[in-house]
């Protein structure tokens, strides 16, 4: 069951254009005119992303966003307001929404932010929802990723600080839960923040916590999540982006396990791990005085090189069986049979995204299957542009034509009657042939 995006607004001519722009994007849309009646679906139902107005009848919606994140704190959270102020945005923002956009922008904004707020938000929830990741999630036989979890599964059991090297999509998370789950510290929580998501300023405030009126709007305490992952682990991704003000307060933990609060004078004394992650070069970053060396060494103390998903190709079929699987399962699909040229594509692609852009890919061609085989012109067009084809391989002739219509759509940019003159037949030939191959997307 696809998870669901709650708008709540007091204004019922809102209710009904949200729901349509959501919807239209491919999201299940759900509705409430109230803090009370918004926090019962929360408590019924899956829901990803909440779209809040900051004025409800029964409550302020920018106070509501913390009562939801005590609900699941998966949920992001995207905050809507009729006069936005800069105040208010700083609060929606600490408190834990994703995004503060005003009420007149909805129309243009909403869809690619609720989004970026729902992948998020899936990948928290999976997380959340799957504490026994372990080395045995982690797919893959290549002689690269098997040296990587090899000596993740030696650090595992140590207190040591972890540094994963990698570039993005390569599985840095994934790692950092198995390596937490294969630790004395898996009964105690594991959390995980981006440090590239929050202004140095509000990055402070989630990672260390702030007392009650350290800044404008802080009206109540807020436990940080060095504080909340005490005696588990805590993930710092994108480690490279944090500023150096703040990476000197991280030393600090590092050093001796104690930080100050925003606003506080108090010590706060921790016992957390850190599993931290990065796709920079981190001693280069440290010559040109953008990374602090004292901080490197602290993060470094064992370091394992995550490969990119283009130099473990003989594992892209195993892997893309497994989100087949996955995704099938997700979306009520039987999937019997993968026909051999869409796996001949998969292998060939370069995959700059790595894993998190294959398990994308497979998300999308199921949801467009109609049928129970998978076949190649259910790929994206770039497949056809940047992998490099073997066209010997293709021996049927219907993938031919859809092949040669799809490089036609994408080089005319979707102009069928361009199209149609490239591949040398009529329009409504193409017309017919685009129907009878089923090519989606233009």
């Amino acid at each position: 069951m696809q998870a669901s995006i709650l708008i709540v607004e007091e204004e019922e001519k809102f209710n009904k254009l949200l729901p349509g722009i959501i919807r239209s994007a491919g999201y299940p849309a759900l509705t409430a005119h109230t803090a009370k009646a918004a926090l019962k679906i929360l408590r019924d139902e899956i829901v990803y992303v909440v779209i809040i107005h900051t004025d409800l009848p029964d409550s302020s919606g920018i106070d509501l966003i913390s009562d939801i994140k005590d609900i699941h704190s998966y949920i992001e959270v995207i905050s809507l307001a009729d006069h936005p102020t800069v105040q208010d945005g700083i609060r929606s923002i600490r408190n834990g929404a994703f995004d503060y956009i005003p009420e007149d922008d909805r129309s243009e904004q909403i869809a690619p932010i609720v989004t970026k707020a729902y992948a998020k938000a899936d990948m928290q929830y999976h997380l959340a929802h799957k504490s026994d990741i372990d080395f045995k999630h982690i797919l893959g036989n290549s002689p690269s990723i098997v040296q990587a979890k090899q000596l993740a599964l030696k650090v595992a059991p140590t207190d040591t600080n972890v540094l994963l090297l990698g570039e993005t999509g390569t599985g840095k998370e994934v790692f950092a839960q198995a390596i937490h789950n294969s630790s004395n510290r898996k009964p105690k929580p594991f959390l995980a923040i981006n440090c590239s998501s929050f202004s140095e300023e509000l990055l402070e405030s989630e990672l260390f916590g702030h007392v009650s009126g350290a800044f404008t709007g802080s009206n109540k305490d807020k436990k940080g999540m060095f504080e909340a992952a005490d005696g588990g682990t805590l993930f710092l991704d994108e480690i490279g982006e944090m500023k150096l003000k703040l990476q000197a307060k991280l030393l600090r933990v590092l050093e001796n396990g104690t930080f100050n609060k925003v606003g506080d004078e108090r010590l706060t004394r921790v016992n957390t791990r850190i599993i931290a992650a990065t796709n920079r070069d981190l001693k280069s970053e440290a010559e040109k005085n953008m990374f602090r060396w004292d901080l490197y060494y602290r993060l470094a103390v064992f370091t394992i090189q995550l490969p990119p998903l283009r130099g473990r190709r003989d594992d892209i079929k195993l892997l893309a069986n497994y989100f087949i699987t996955e995704y099938s399962y997700r979306y009520k699909k039987e999937i019997d049979n993968i026909d051999p040229n869409f796996l001949n594509l998969l292998t060939q692609y370069p995959w700059k995204g790595n894993i998190r852009e294959l398990k994308n890919v497979i998300s999308r061609v199921i949801i467009l299957a109609n049928n129970k085989t998978l076949t190649a012109d259910l790929l994206p067009p770039e497949f056809f542009e940047k992998a490099d084809i073997d066209m010997n391989q293709i021996l049927n002739l219907s993938q031919i034509e859809s092949q040669a219509i799809r490089r036609a759509l994408m080089q005319s940019k979707g102009n069928k009657s361009i199209a149609a003159r490239l591949l040398g037949i009529g329009l409504s030939t193409l017309y017919r042939k685009i129907e009878e191959y089923q090519v989606k997307g233009y």
